[in-house]
């Protein structure tokens, strides 16, 4: 028998947290959060997102045994743009339909509750949270940015009557296939003939004036994609504190106008996976110092978010970013690029990297289904 226990106390919440270790365990390809910072996610305290949102957290007992896990959410945000949906995230389960079935039945539940019309998952509150459930690439090793899954999820999925909502891929390529001269001229061209210029950091100190503006520009240029969610003034504070410190301040380029506007901005990360494996999801003793090593000796790297004002999309102003990352990457030593999730729909980000030769490696989806 399968019986659910709502999350309510910390120890309830550290063992939600958690228990994908143990699922997990030996996997060679699934990368553990850091579980402080994990736990912080849900601290209603502190996670300025509950400002706009509600989460109800479920473990799932089986012999007095945790068998899986959910949370459901609810985002303010959704309704404001007609998305009557109720979330689901934080999704793991051992290979047992009647579990994931107890499960969904709980997002069905909360969402009746709450008079949505249908459930979607797995999806976190925002853009900027972890989405989808892996379809394709199970064997290649995950990232802090993403979600790992045995291919078991998608067949309960499917069973239970669910379907796909949205596809995302993630795609690959060595730094060799980056060849300057796509790009070199046409940056020239662009930053004279619309002028403008790139702006690069050393300390990350210097670039927290700029974040707010990089944010605004986020919501802006991703504002038409169906998955937008806006982020918030007070989320901005969260995310910067939250984000910001993890990555290379070389790692952000930005491009202003002549009266200091931005146009454009992109954020690439080192890559923490085999990190974060190492750590093992604590800080102490060792995990800062895997963290570090990873952040100061990176050879692969992430490209987690690229945004272009609306009116210089499709004038070639992503050239002038390539050019800076090739000038900071290449005396690095960096081997591998790797592009985050990116929506199939999303064909303006896929023409940005049509020069790469990328090849996609994983894929992967959120499934829905109307609340009964």
């Amino acid at each position: 028998m399968i019986t659910l226990k709502e999350v309510l106390t910390k120890k309830e919440l550290k063992a939600f947290v958690k228990f994908p270790f143990e699922l997990y365990k030996g996997s060679p390809y699934w990368v553990p959060p850091i579980i402080s910072e994990e736990m912080e996610v849900f601290n209603k305290e502190t996670n300025p997102v509950f400002m706009d949102a509600d989460a109800n957290l479920f473990l799932a007992f089986k012999n007095n045994k945790i068998v899986g896990r959910i949370a459901v959410i609810i985002n303010k945000l959704d309704l404001k743009q007609s998305h009557n949906k109720v979330r689901f995230g934080w999704f793991d389960t051992i290979d047992d339909i009647e579990v994931t079935k107890a499960l969904l039945n709980k997002a069905n539940h909360i969402g009746k509750q709450n008079n949505l019309e249908y459930m979607e998952g797995p999806i976190g509150f925002s853009n900027l949270d972890k989405v989808g459930a892996l379809t394709e690439g199970y064997d290649h090793i995950g990232s802090m940015v993403t979600w790992y899954n045995y291919p078991y999820y998608v067949e309960h999925f499917l069973s239970l009557g669910m379907v796909q909502e949205k596809e995302y891929q993630e795609n690959i390529f060595p730094f060799s296939n980056v060849k300057p001269e796509h790009f070199y001229r046409i940056n020239n061209l662009v930053k004279k003939r619309y002028g403008l210029r790139p702006l690069n950091f050393t300390k990350t100190k210097d670039l927290m004036p700029y974040v707010d503006q990089m944010f605004d520009l986020f919501n802006k240029s991703y504002s038409e994609l169906s998955s937008f969610v806006e982020i918030t003034e007070v989320q901005k504070a969260y995310f910067k504190k939250k984000f910001i410190s993890f990555i290379n301040p070389e790692f952000i380029k930005f491009v202003m106008d002549e009266d200091d506007n931005m146009v454009a901005f992109a954020v690439v990360m080192p890559s923490f996976a085999e990190a974060l494996q190492k750590a093992n999801g604590k800080l102490f003793p060792f995990g800062f110092y895997h963290l570090l090593k990873a952040k100061k000796e990176c050879k692969t790297v992430s490209f987690y978010l690229i945004g272009v004002e609306p009116k210089y999309k499709n004038k070639g102003v992503t050239a002038i970013i390539f050019n800076e990352y090739y000038e900071t990457l290449k005396p690095m030593g960096v081997i591998n690029c790797i592009r985050t999730p990116e929506l199939e729909e999303n064909f303006a980000s896929h023409q940005i990297w049509k020069h790469f030769d990328a090849t996609t490696y994983k894929r992967r989806k959120t499934f829905r289904k109307n609340l009964v």
